[in-house]
């Protein structure tokens, strides 16, 4: 015989249901923010509103770490500590995160995650980064008196330029051979040059679901503008877009297996300058709203 029916309320998996239906925050990963170069935590406050505000209660978390002049200091000393950052935040989320990273941090971002291993980061936006490299005339160069593109590879390749972090990523094209064996940030992360951890790191970063690449053509300071979708130049600066880059048809990083698996997304946005692309809201609606669930 069955006995009475109890009456305090919905059974569990219908009260779930109507949380789902309601909309619930707790269904939004967290967001880690990476600044860029000369850039600190105080640049991503409107970025940072825009995600609360379409998703409200999502956890942001925008690390303060090598801010402003601290950022020209050499990826590989920054890199342990912004991975150590990450971790901290990831291992209390198990069901995932988000990292949505600007400028220079997209490579500090890509380091992270290929050096990580068992990472559970599902999404990478990558927002206006030269992810295969700078070659051109920036503010940055002001650092440096008396220098520009042209000849920029002979302090850049020599242990004196890779103490500052824009010399990791430098990539002259009309300079090939000193840039593969002078550089030794992005020949690494791009799988360019043959090493011990090619296979692991690769691994690693075949552990995200998804990655973002956003960019345009009128940001002014990522050059070329191609380099935050992979394109870079070849050596008569002509722009080679990514499916035809050496390290994309050798997947030596896990970039064309990412594509062919239907997780690479492409957004390119006109009419944005490179500082702006973190507090415009039409960037934000357009390409890394969608993403962040």
């Amino acid at each position: 015989m069955r006995g009475p029916r109890a009456s305090g309320g919905p059974p569990a998996v219908l009260l779930l249901l109507l949380l789902l239906a309601s909309g619930s925050t707790d269904g939004y990963k967290p967001v880690i923010i990476v600044h860029g170069i000369l850039d600190g935590p105080e640049q991503f406050k409107n970025l940072s509103g825009f995600i609360n505000e379409v998703h409200p209660g999502t956890e942001v978390q925008i690390i303060s770490l090598f801010n402003i002049g601290k950022s020209m200091k050499p990826l590989w000393i920054q890199i342990p500590e912004f991975r150590k950052a990450i971790e901290k935040i990831t291992s209390a989320h198990p069901e995932g995160v988000h990292v949505l990273c600007f400028s220079q941090g997209g490579l500090i971002c890509r380091a992270v995650l290929s050096t990580s291993p068992n990472h559970n980061v599902h999404t990478f936006i990558s927002l206006s980064s030269p992810l295969a490299g700078q070659y051109g005339d920036t503010d940055y160069l002001q650092w440096l008196p008396g220098c520009v593109k042209k000849n920029a590879y002979l302090f850049c390749y020599n242990k004196v330029g890779q103490h500052f972090s824009f010399c990791d990523y430098w990539n002259d094209p009309h300079h090939r051979a000193c840039y593969l064996k002078g550089n030794t940030f992005l020949p690494l992360i791009n799988g360019e040059i043959p090493h011990q951890h090619l296979k692991d790191w690769r691994e690693n970063f075949l552990r995200i679901k998804k990655m973002v690449l956003i960019g345009g053509p009128d940001d002014g300071v990522i050059t070329p503008w191609q380099s935050s979708q992979f394109g870079f130049y070849d050596s008569n600066e002509g722009v080679v877009e990514m499916r035809n880059q050496a390290f994309y048809k050798n997947d030596t990083f896990g970039l064309k297996t990412l594509d062919a698996r239907g997780d690479v997304s492409v957004c390119v946005q006109p009419g944005v300058k490179h500082t702006h692309w973190h507090s415009d809201f039409t960037v934000f609606k357009n390409c890394i709203e969608r993403w962040l669930i």
